[in-house]
């Protein structure tokens, strides 16, 4: 099968396009997708990098899909079939077929355009967990969304708004504040040219926001512990700039701030945890009011370049791979 793979860390030269590598088989418990559409996350850079560590090499990077179940393995496959359309999130999916836990498996509804479920799944959950489980967000709570024009940042001011949040989201361009507001974002701020931390305390009455939600990672975390509320949280989900380095954990007590490091994969560890999370996140991408964004279908050939693209900060939305091309 065709397949993206990596032999050793590095930048986007280490991604190798094969075409001999073998399919892999299904085994207890596990259903192998033909995949139509693979999700590119920032994780995968992670990865890529040597940020995360890789379990081993040669090592087929991606953590999101969906397509068809073409065999499954033994054991139970929690009704999921043969002909099945599903979405996972599961390892190795940049490739033709990938084999992944049917508990890691969700039947894909009918109404869905095809590539929605792919470009949604694992930012839609990630979204959904840090604003109901990294700090749960009320009516009315300020909130700052960084790279609020990004894939997860598109969902997060989505899922806050329709919670009557007040968002403040930031984007680097006019154009990247156009759609932060037309998915969400009540408030804008443009740090190319804009002060943030005064911006917000003149949003909020000197009192900063309740939550910050950070997948900008070292180039922000200062900043947004400066825009937390008294009581509020951090929530530092992502390294788009770098990882955060060492913190001095006496920071905190100023405010009596809350700081914390989520992973979606530990608030959907269960199947009951995944399933209902999944269950909750469809029933708004059903809403036609609801936006799941795709940036680019990349080629899968051309994988080096959705990684440029990405890393580089020329995305909008969720960038999609097509393993048939």
């Amino acid at each position: 099968m065709k397949a993206v793979l990596i032999n050793k860390t590095g930048g986007t030269e280490v991604l190798e396009y094969k075409t001999d590598v073998p399919v892999p088989t299904p085994i207890d418990g596990d259903i192998l997708v033909k995949n139509d559409f693979i999700g590119v996350n920032y994780i995968d850079t992670y990865f890529r990098t040597g940020l995360y560590p890789a379990p081993q090499f040669p090592y087929i990077l991606g953590r999101e899909g969906e397509g068809t179940i073409v065999a499954t393995g033994d054991g139970d496959t929690l009704g999921m079939k043969v002909g099945d359309k599903v979405a996972y999130l599961g390892e190795r999916a940049y490739a033709e077929f990938t084999s992944v836990p049917a508990a890691r498996a969700i039947k894909i509804p009918e109404s869905f355009e095809p590539g929605t479920a792919a470009a949604g799944l694992l930012q839609g959950l990630t979204a959904l967990t840090l604003i109901s489980e990294a700090h749960a967000v009320k009516e009315n709570d300020w909130v700052l969304v960084h790279a609020a024009a990004g894939g997860t940042g598109l969902l997060l001011c989505q899922l806050l708004k329709a919670i009557k949040a007040n968002v403040i989201g930031t984007v680097s361009t006019p154009e990247k504040a156009k759609l932060a507001t037309e998915n969400g974002a009540a408030h804008i701020i443009n740090y190319s040219h804009e002060d943030v931390k005064a911006r917000v305390m003149e949003l909020t009455g000197g009192q900063g926001c309740i939550a910050v939600f950070d997948g900008v990672g070292k180039a922000t975390f200062d900043l947004s512990l400066e825009c937390v509320a008294r009581k509020g949280s951090l929530v530092s989900f992502g390294n788009a700039s770098g990882a955060v380095p060492p913190v001095t954990i006496s920071r905190l007590s100023a405010k009596n701030a809350r700081l914390l490091r989520p992973t979606l994969f530990n608030y959907i560890s269960t199947r009951d945890e995944f399933a209902g999370y999944t269950d909750n996140l469809f029933e708004f991408i059903k809403k036609k009011d609801f936006n799941v964004r795709v940036h680019e279908i990349y080629p899968l050939t051309e994988v080096k370049r959705a990684h440029e693209d990405l890393e580089g900060r020329k995305t909008t939305g969720k960038l999609l791979l097509d393993p048939s091309k």
